[in-house]
């Protein structure tokens, strides 16, 4: 199962949902502000990223930069602390699945949440008239960009 991890009014949630939508991808939307993230989702998440705290916290964020906050003198559980106090500084959207971790909406990137099957048939199902043909043929090689 996917799971999304969004704002409101955030750009870049809109276009990961919509991509997810068209594809009858089924997700499941964690708004940041209004569920509340516990510590075993934080470390879940930090343990999911490549590089820890530096790819899931945004530290151009107003909360950090008004309050001089060093995220790296802070301890695991201030840091969990931290992110749970004040979800702002996360970006967004998280994306994940059991195989997955994205940061943002990258649309060449987000083709790894494709379902394995939808992959293998993509290869072979569909022509020109398949209203998915956009993008099952640009995964063949076929459909413009």
């Amino acid at each position: 199962m996917i799971v999304i991890y969004t704002s409101p009014g955030c750009a870049s949630c809109r276009k990961v949902k919509a991509w997810l939508k068209e594809r009858n991808i089924r997700f499941v939307e964690k708004n940041i502000f209004n569920v509340l993230l516990n510590k075993n989702e934080i470390k879940y998440l930090l343990s999911r990223s490549e590089n820890g705290s530096d790819d899931i916290i945004s530290k151009r964020s107003k909360i950090i930069q008004e309050n001089k906050i060093d995220l790296d003198a802070l301890s695991t559980d201030e840091l969990i602390n931290f992110i749970i106090n004040n979800p702002s500084v996360l970006r967004r959207p998280i994306i994940l699945n059991e195989d997955n971790f994205q940061i943002g909406y990258d649309s060449e990137e987000i083709d790894a949440f494709m379902p394995r099957d939808a992959i293998k048939v993509a290869p072979c199902s569909c022509d020109k008239g398949c209203p998915n043909y956009e993008y099952c043929g640009k995964l063949r090689g076929e459909a413009d960009d």
